[in-house]
């Protein structure tokens, strides 16, 4: 059994940014408005973290320890290469292992300093389902794994609520907002499939799980604003994602 990564999912800096009620973060959606006052253009990588020991066995992780294993080091490796010609000038990311060492290694191929680890990026407490696998946890909780597929982490007692989820992807694009402001032009920002699908949703104000969007071990989005008059919304697009960085000699990567 893998330890539990124990976090509140919040950061004490986000929380006093948010007026100390995570709800507040609930009324806000990042759009064009949100980054109005940015003083120019920026782009942001989100990056899944690679393969762990638990996505191997199909496991629901959660707020599980799991490591990366030998394939997910080399995808690693292969987003760092990537992201190394896109120049960032930061790298945020989840404290947990499998997020943190993905992180590192991307940072090093980057040439960066040591990430910045941000709780409000820690992946979904799927509860009860924690270190479950597919089959393991039908056979257990029969009734919420038959709702899971209609109603995802919401259908099941005890896991964290897309409410609380989509305040933390907020409160982690507030943090990324602030490193854009203070100058930096490229942001990475490594985190898991969970807490991904609220980073995206976040940007269109969509307060539900369903439908999910692909996000593939270290797969690719990313956003882009761009600052138009001042006082007025930004253009924000994603011109990319779930792109997936060949390994070195490997062909085209996969685009979704």
């Amino acid at each position: 059994m893998y330890p539990r990564f124990e976090s509140s999912g919040w950061d004490d800096s986000a929380l006093s940014g948010g007026g100390s009620d995570p709800a507040a973060f609930y009324k806000l959606a990042v759009d064009g408005e949100f980054f109005k006052d940015l003083p120019r253009d920026a782009s942001f990588f989100i990056v899944r973290h690679g393969q762990s020991e638990g996505n191997a066995t199909r496991t629901f992780q959660g707020r599980h320890d799991y490591p990366l294993d030998a394939v997910g080091l080399g995808q690693a490796r292969a987003a760092g290469a990537w992201l190394a010609g896109v120049k960032p000038d930061a790298i945020v990311a989840s404290p947990m292992k499998r997020a943190a060492a993905t992180a590192a290694i991307i940072a090093e191929a980057c040439g960066l300093g040591a990430p910045e680890y941000l709780h409000s990026l820690v992946e979904v407490d799927v509860g009860p389902f924690s270190g479950e696998t597919m089959e393991s946890a039908a056979r257990k909780f029969p009734e919420a794994f038959g709702e899971f597929r209609y109603r995802s982490w919401d259908a099941v007692p005890g896991a964290e609520h897309s409410s609380d989820m989509y305040a933390r992807a907020v409160a982690s694009w507030m943090r990324m907002r602030e490193l854009a402001a203070a100058g930096a032009r490229n942001i990475v920002c490594v985190s898991h499939g969970g807490l991904i699908q609220w980073l995206i949703r976040a940007t269109f104000g969509t307060r539900t799980w369903l439908p999910l969007l692909p996000t593939a071990n270290c797969g690719i989005s990313r956003f882009d604003v761009e600052v138009t008059e001042a006082g007025l919304p930004a253009f924000v697009q994603w011109p990319m994602i779930n792109f997936r960085a060949p390994a070195v000699g490997e062909g085209a990567a996969q685009v979704f």
